[in-house]
Order: C-alpha cells, then structure tokens, then sequence
C-alpha cells in the first residue's frame, strides 16, 4: 500500500505560505505612476470631483472631457450624474454638487458655459497741463476719457495709463439673494404614462434659459427634501421632479431667496375607462 505524500503537501503548504508573506509583507506590491482608470471607485469620484472644480474656474469643456476620458467611463454624463445624485443623498458639500452637476449638463449639450464678465477699473495717470489723477470703472478698455479742467504744476508731455483689472469671479449657477425666483405658471398634469404624483419643477432665468444647478426645498408636515435642478438632463438643464404622495400637502420653495408655495397637493385625474388615478403638477420658476 503506498502512504499518503504528506511531506509534500507540507512542502507545498509551506512554500505558499511563505510566498503570501514575502509578497504581502516583506516586499509588498507598490503603484506608481498609474493610470486613473485604475483607480477605486471613490477614488473615481475624488477625481471627478476635482475636474468639475477646475471646469467651473476655467469653462474649458474640451479639457474637462480630456480628462474625464482619463478615467475610462462608457457615459460621462451620465456617471456624473449618478454621482452628483449619490452626493446630494450624502451630504456634501453643495458647491461641489453644484460643480459636477454643470459639468455633466454642459456635457450634455456640447456648449461650456461663460463665465461672468469681470468689471475692469482703469486707473488713468495724466500729468499735464489740463489733467489729473482719475480712477474710474470701466466696462471696456476702449471707452472714452475725459480730462478734467484742473491745471496742474507740472508739465509733461507723455501720459502713463495703468489698467488694473479685477479679479475674475467664479461662476455658479445659485441665485442671488436679491433676485429671488417667482412661480410664473402652475398646470395641472394628467398622463397616465408619466409616475403617479409627479411634481415636476422648471428653473429659468430672465431670458427664458434653463438654469442648472438651482436647490429645491420641499417641505410638508414632518418632512422636508430638498434637491437640485439639472441632474436630468436628458429632459431639461434647468428640470427636476420629486413624486407626491396622495393626499399630503406640500410647500415648496425654490433657493434661499425664493418664496414658499404652500397647499400643492397631486390632483386627482380620471382615466378613458371612468376610473381616477394620481396626477401631477408642473410649475415653473423664473428669475426677475
């Protein structure tokens, strides 16, 4: 009877144990220099999260894309998407949500946004018989300056002009305070097709352009939510909705500054066949 090849498999066991050791702890393996593409999910969103910071600095889409492709995802859009939606369920901070939701709806469209145009001082320094020192603010560089009638002592021919402009602000697609959101239209909406008790909400600006990145603050008796426009933007850049519950009466109020519409409830509609079922509200806020 042949024994059983103990010594070997202790041999092996033994070997393979010292190979995890040695591998794991004595000479363990180290990145460097690695692809984003390999790194951890969270990691992933770390690194999203940067490029949608830089984007909102600089609007430079094509370099915004250059670098998301870094990380090898099938929809950008819709993977900043997701995770702007897992951030606001989070927490986070809501620059940053505000950051990567305008990144995925510029995406989406193709078009960067423009950042606002800084104001320009320029400080004129005007030594001659018929000027003086003047800072005055500027829209452009081209427009016209007037001398003042004030003699000076000294006499030199050669002006010097000094611009100096501002520094440029960072765009951010939250309303100010002083421009608060009004409720433009209210309709009553009965689809069967779309979710019973849809709410759905627009946000546009004076012109009449959808606008991302807006808060919506919904409230009713012992619960409040609260969520940001343009996270869909297959529908709309400045769209979202939230799904009533039968018979419970809603406030909602649209940023800070915006003013609460109080008693929304779903409306009741009826169907081809008599029967009635749970529709929905469309409303829409601009700002002045």
């Amino acid at each position: 009877m042949r024994r059983f090849p103990w010594l070997w498999l202790v041999a092996l066991a033994a070997g393979f144990g010292l190979g995890l050791f040695y591998s794991w702890i004595i000479s363990p393996v180290h990145y460097i220099d690695t692809t984003p593409d390999t790194l951890r999910a969270d990691f992933k969103d770390q690194f999203r999260i940067a490029i949608a910071a830089a984007y909102s600095a600089d609007h430079n889409l094509e370099r915004a894309k250059a670098r998301l492709a870094l990380l090898g995802d099938t929809d950008a859009v819709q993977t900043l998407t997701a995770q702007a939606q897992r951030m606001l369920a989070a927490g986070e901070s809501i620059d940053s949500i505000q950051q990567v939701a305008l990144l995925a709806t510029d995406l989406k469209s193709g078009v960067a946004s423009l950042p606002v145009a800084a104001t320009v001082t320029r400080t004129i320094v005007s030594v001659g018989p018929a000027s003086q020192t003047a800072a005055t603010p500027m829209s452009t560089l081209d427009a016209a300056i007037i001398p003042s009638d004030t003699p000076t002592a000294e006499i030199v021919n050669t002006p010097f002009v000094f611009d100096t402009p501002t520094p440029r602000p960072t765009r951010t697609p939250v309303p100010t305070a002083g421009a608060p959101f009004v409720l433009v239209s209210q309709d009553i909406v009965c689809n069967p097709n779309l979710t019973y008790g849809l709410m759905q909400i627009s946000t546009i600006d004076n012109r009449g352009h959808q606008m991302p990145g807006v808060e919506i603050v919904i409230t009713w008796n012992g619960g409040e939510e609260h969520f940001f426009t343009g996270l869909k933007p297959e529908i709309a850049n400045g769209y979202a909705d939230y799904i009533m519950q039968a018979g419970v009466t809603y406030t909602v109020r649209v940023a800070e500054s915006g003013v609460p519409i109080p008693n929304l409830v779903a409306p009741t509609c009826p169907d081809s066949n008599g029967q009635t079922y749970t529709g929905g509200l469309h409303l829409t806020f601009q700002q002045p």
